[in-house]
């Protein structure tokens, strides 16, 4: 018998390094060492994250601090003349010479309460040098000051003293908070009284409220006289020493109030040189960590403080410690990753030889397509640049006509402030003839402030002129109602046209540009005042703005009591260059355009029956107020 084939000898197995030996310690470290870096890159992306968010709060809180101090210095700057103007009264100078004739009394009173009225202050009042009340404007109410002895306010010891003066307090005869504007009243270089003008300055707060801000105004005692908050309003920033408690009820500054500390946990200087403050009790929940931010407003030794919720900031570093975490895994499982391919690459070499030439050829055939679908991308991309400029330029051009058509209102808005300041550049030559250098002098400061708040008006419409852009965002429908109505108001006072405007006290926001809504809300107008110039001289002349919401969706009514639409326009109203007016009044591209910017916004404008004169709608997306507050 053959013998039987030789066995094949048994591959030798691949020598395993042990467990425990130097290749386990090393990934072991490594993988100690990958943990350490996402420790630490988790806390890098936390640090700098949130020193980021804190400093663009802290921009965003010092604008808005600008804004806040410029709105309060002009209100209060706008009443800071009528002091002296009561000077130049021949009535008030005569009560003070005979303040026992009941005639000149009520001749003052009356003059004070058509003066108060004209200028929106809360009450004008003559005082004698006793610190007795003559007259004031609020001589019908119960409340009347008349009489009254104000000896103890800080105001009048001032301006007896020759020096005028301005002061925050709470009325002692009606309980109402006011700030007091309060000057000598000169004869011949001899004071003879004191003019006193109390304005309300709570619509700054009311509008701090409606806003997402946390505001205060202190005094210089820390006390918060103003606030965003209603329950830190009347409070202290600081413990209120015995002393500044007892000048406080001497003066009855905040007559009757406790003025109780504000629950501060917390107030501390971070290394950054920010300021945090925790304050228990503030609207939204519990205390929250806020940044502080101040500003003083000087010479009124008035300070004022914004507050930023820093929970926002500590939620985005969170934010970012999250996604670094989440891009470092991926990274490392990216590396596993490749690091497999790179071991089975030895493998799968030849067949990836192949399929690389493959891959070439179709790579270069998908580059030749790709580069004709981007030079295709790149003509259209250019051409719809085009488009959006042309569209842009005719939005632009349609604010302009609006701008044109009601430049006579607007001159005759402008033409009030201009009539003062003649006035007062009389009474200037006056004063110098007569040698009172420094009463001269404060006449043109104050000939200065109207030419400043005629500034203001012209702000106003370089804003509507300005050019939109055209990114979409949450917008207040009472604020661009608001808006589009300063530049109209003055038409419909002298057209005697009769407004009503219908919408709820909350606020309501839309998704659209606040400055192209306006624009459509203007034109509307403008095409309803101008429809209702045409009735017979007396008829009733009537224009109405209503605001509703329902599913998502807000609805803009502008409606008219004027002539109406014909069927034929009611077919053509959105089609450029069609117009009823007469030739040369109107280019017919207003309702095209402003149809065009609904669209753009993703809403509609249409014209709907109406049982008299005209009416249009405008729908638009809604927005939440919290989109609106982020």
């Amino acid at each position: 018998m053959a013998d039987p084939p030789a066995a094949t000898p048994a591959a030798p197995a691949r020598a395993q390094p042990p467990r425990g030996g130097p290749g386990h310690a090393l990934a072991r470290l490594a993988w100690c060492a990958a943990l350490a870096g996402g420790v630490a890159l988790a806390g890098a992306a936390y640090w700098w994250t949130e020193r980021v968010s804190t400093e663009r709060l802290r921009a965003a809180g010092a604008q808005r601090l600008e804004v806040y101090a410029a709105s309060l210095e002009n209100l209060l700057d706008k009443y800071d003349f009528l002091p002296h103007m009561l000077e130049l009264d021949k009535d008030v100078l005569a009560l003070l010479e005979h303040p026992g004739d009941p005639a000149r009394r009520q001749e003052v009173n009356a003059y004070l309460e058509r003066l108060s009225k004209q200028a929106g202050s809360r009450i004008i009042y003559i005082v004698d040098l006793q610190g007795r009340t003559l007259a004031a404007s609020n001589w019908r109410e119960k409340s009347s000051f008349v009489g009254d002895d104000i000896r103890f306010r800080p105001y009048l010891q001032d301006a007896l003293r020759g020096r005028p003066s301005g002061f925050y307090g709470v009325g002692t005869t009606s309980g109402e908070p006011g700030y007091f504007y309060a000057r000598g009243v000169y004869r011949d270089g001899r004071m003879q009284g004191v003019a006193v003008v109390k304005v309300n300055i709570e619509e700054q707060e009311r509008g701090w409220v409606q806003g997402a801000d946390n505001v205060m105004l202190a005094d210089a005692n820390g006390v918060v006289f103003l606030s965003s908050a209603p329950a830190w309003k009347y409070h202290t920033l600081r413990a209120l020493s015995p002393a500044v408690r007892a000048h406080l009820a001497q003066t009855r500054q905040y007559y009757r109030l406790p003025l109780p500390a504000l629950p501060i946990s917390r107030d501390e200087t971070r290394a950054d040189g920010t300021r945090v403050m925790v304050i228990g009790g503030q609207t939204g929940g519990g205390a929250r960590p806020m940044l502080v931010q101040q500003r003083s407003l000087a010479p009124r030794q008035w300070t004022f403080i914004h507050l930023s919720d820093l929970s926002h900031a500590r939620a985005n570093a969170r934010l970012a410690v999250l996604f670094a975490g989440v891009a470092y895994g991926f990274l490392l499982l990216l590396f596993l990753y490749v690091r497999q391919r790179l071991r089975a690459k030895e493998q799968l070499q030849d067949a990836y030889n192949n399929l690389e030439m493959m891959v070439a050829e179709r790579t270069a055939r998908l580059e030749r397509t790709t580069q004709r679908l981007m030079d295709e991308a790149e003509v259209r991309r250019e051409a719809e640049q085009q488009l959006h400029r042309t569209q842009n330029e005719l939005y632009q051009a349609g604010k302009m006509a609006v701008l044109g058509q009601m430049s006579a209102s607007i001159t005759h808005e402008l033409n009030q402030p201009l009539t003062a300041l003649r006035t007062m550049s009389d009474n200037a030559v006056q004063l110098f003839e007569r040698g009172r250098m420094a009463e001269a002098r404060e006449n043109l400061v104050k000939i200065s402030q109207i030419v400043a708040r005629m500034g203001t008006i012209t702000g106003k419409l370089k804003g509507f002129a300005r050019k939109s852009n055209a990114e979409l965002g949450p917008v207040s429908i009472h604020t661009a109602i608001s808006n589009a109505l300063v530049l109209v108001e003055r038409r419909m006072q002298l057209d005697k046209v009769a407004f009503t405007l219908d919408i709820s006290d909350a606020d309501i926001f839309a998704l659209c540009d606040s400055n192209r809504l306006e624009q459509v809300l203007l034109n509307l107008m403008s095409n309803a005042l101008d429809a209702l110039a045409t009735l017979e001289r007396g008829a009733p002349r009537a224009l109405s703005v209503s605001v509703t919401e329902a599913a998502g969706a807000v609805r803009i009514r502008v409606g008219d009591n004027g002539p109406g639409l014909s069927n034929e326009a009611r077919e053509r109203l959105f089609q450029p260059f069609f117009t009823t007016k007469p030739q040369g009044e109107g280019l017919g591209l207003g309702l095209a355009i402003s149809e065009q910017i609904v669209r753009d916004f993703g809403g509609s404008l249409r014209a709907e029956p109406s049982e008299a004169g005209a009416s249009f709608v405008i729908e638009l997306r809604a927005a939440s107020a919290e989109r609106h507050d982020g």
